[in-house]
């Protein structure tokens, strides 16, 4: 049966969307899932790096994040398919009752690694990450559906803002529990085991956010005589047909791209410096991580309104040639002397990374959002988001590579930002921003996409 439609499901055009129980539902299970995600995925990375004083290891966070980013490559056309299909609210939910489980096998995953081995955590990285797939489309859909288009901007302003918030305190938080779990620092599986009651506060949240959930008002089904068709597992034909004959479009994608293959690199490379290079703790290294998201936020609102006052190509050029300093300052280790920057300096470039980060993402996105024509315009960002985590994915591949070519030849793990700076170079020499008057969104999917993935 559907779900009865609430017969008021919008508040008032002149209504603050907190004012709206529904909205507030909304952003606190967006706020708990984003808690939840980054919370998780810190703690494999961190232990998928090996303790160097424990004996060495691999380094297998290439293979986690490939693991995480893939589902979004698989079924993102199929999770949209489902969000237009049926109520968006009963997906969220549906999706929501699904990352209880998922964390619950989180759980056993940690108890049977001296047994198994990572494979059961690899196994719930991949649930996690197809449960964040099927979750994402009605989790972004729903808000026109649910407010009045007035209320959108600063709707959207408060999803972004709770968003980054979530990934700083999931991201935080990591790092802290795995020291206090794994106090002596074990070895990989044996660390693994030491993690399991971390499962225990994933799970209260995931309870806590399918609770909050039920908040979210029904709402009616987007298109219920859609037809499941072949098109939501590859790119639609209309988006092909677009692609072939607008090239400023396919070159604003590429660029994208190569900016989340960038980005799916930098927490990687950060963890690895902080632990290996320097030695730091987990606590120390998470806490750093989370300044890469505060740079992104900062930036996101600086950047934002330079687009508004008609900048976007200037914040474009700010923002490529910013990723590449920042980068090329954290390659750099003197001997004798230790990385460039130092510790003290390493905090102050990881937030000017972010931001600059943040500048350059941020044209892109509002450039890919308003050129399609209007009736290809939802397609255009599903294509984009799948193309971008396509990106991610392959971040992995690439790291797993930087890393073997880090350990053969003897290199500083610094040198991974260098590797970084160079595949970025050619993008802030030669990408050029096409000059097509687009309104800056305030607040898309997108801006949320890049606070989730960073």
């Amino acid at each position: 049966m559907d779900e009865a439609i609430a017969p008021t499901q919008t508040a008032p055009a002149d209504q603050h969307p907190l004012r709206n129980p529904s909205f507030i539902g909304y952003i606190l299970t967006q706020f708990l899932g984003a808690f939840n995600d980054n919370l998780f995925k810190q703690m494999v990375l961190l232990l998928a790096i090996p303790v160097v004083t424990a004996g060495g290891g691999v380094d297998l966070q290439g293979v986690a994040t490939i693991l995480f980013g893939l589902p979004f490559v698989l079924f993102g056309g199929v999770a949209g398919y489902l969000s237009d299909r049926f109520s968006k609210r009963r997906v969220i939910v549906l999706s929501k009752a699904a990352e209880i489980v998922v964390m619950a096998a989180g759980l056993f995953a940690f108890l049977a690694a001296p047994q198994i081995g990572f494979t059961g955590l690899w196994i719930v990285l991949f649930l996690m990450g197809t449960q964040s797939t099927f979750f994402g489309p009605g989790k972004y859909g729903i808000l026109p559906e649910m407010l009045k288009p007035q209320q959108l901007p600063r709707a959207n302003g408060i999803v972004m803002m709770t968003t980054f918030i979530a990934i700083i305190f999931g991201t935080g938080l990591a790092g802290p529990l795995k020291d206090w779990l794994n106090p002596e620092q074990a070895p990989q599986l044996e660390a693994a085991r030491s993690l399991w009651t971390a499962s225990l506060v994933c799970i209260t949240v995931a309870i806590i956010g399918t609770w909050v959930s039920l908040w979210i008002h029904p709402v009616p089904i987007a298109d219920p005589g859609l037809r499941f068709s072949s098109q939501y597992w590859v790119v639609p034909k209309p988006m092909r047909q677009l692609l072939r004959s607008d090239r400023p479009l396919v070159g604003a994608l590429v660029a994208s791209c190569v900016f989340w293959l960038i980005a799916g690199l930098t927490i990687q490379a950060v963890n690895s410096l902080c632990k290996v290079q320097l030695q730091l703790s987990n606590t120390v290294t998470s806490l750093l991580v989370t300044l890469i998201s505060i740079g992104i936020a900062a930036g996101g609102l600086i950047a934002g309104q330079l687009s508004r006052a008609g900048g976007d190509g200037a914040v474009l050029r700010i923002g490529m040639w910013g990723v590449v300093v920042g980068c090329g300052l954290l390659s750099i280790t003197l001997p004798g002397v230790g990385l460039l920057v130092g510790k003290f300096g390493l905090p102050l470039v990881l937030i000017f990374l972010g931001a600059a980060a943040a500048f350059f993402s941020i044209p892109i996105q509002v450039f890919l959002q308003a050129r399609p024509p209007m009736e290809l315009k939802g397609q255009m960002i599903a294509v984009m988001n799948q193309a971008n985590f396509l990106a991610i994915v392959m971040s992995g591949v690439v790291y797993m590579v930087l890393d073997q070519a880090v350990t053969a030849f003897a290199l500083p793990r610094s040198a991974i930002f260098g590797a970084m700076a160079l595949l970025f170079l050619p993008v802030a020499l030669f990408y050029r921003l096409h000059p097509t008057a687009a309104p800056a969104a305030s607040g898309s999917s997108g801006d949320a996409q890049m606070g989730e993935s960073c």
